[in-house]
């Protein structure tokens, strides 16, 4: 990956977003981390596996993301440390 520095991304980056958009590995240095620059593909909501599998709206989904972010912020997790193995069944 190449790793550019604040000023340099600034200078360059019409030219940088094309590399990325081309498949290069690119990040920018940021205050003691590399930031990976990504490509992604944008889809209309419509589109979507949520929509087209279970007509999900955006309304429904952002409250089913709040909601699980109030589950998780509730719960306790636990650490448990040590070799396991799969038992397979059936």
């Amino acid at each position: 990956m190449k790793a550019l520095t604040l000023a340099e991304a600034k200078a360059q980056l019409p030219a940088i977003l094309r590399r990325v958009g081309e498949g290069e590995d690119i990040g920018i240095i940021s205050g003691g981390q590399i930031i990976q620059l990504k490509a992604v593909s944008v889809v209309a909501w419509e589109e979507s596996y949520a929509y087209q599998e279970y007509q999900v709206t955006p309304k429904e989904w952002e409250q089913f993301k709040a909601r699980m972010n109030r589950w998780r912020a509730r719960e306790k997790y636990m650490t448990v440390e040590g070799k396991f193995e799969l038992a397979l069944v059936g």
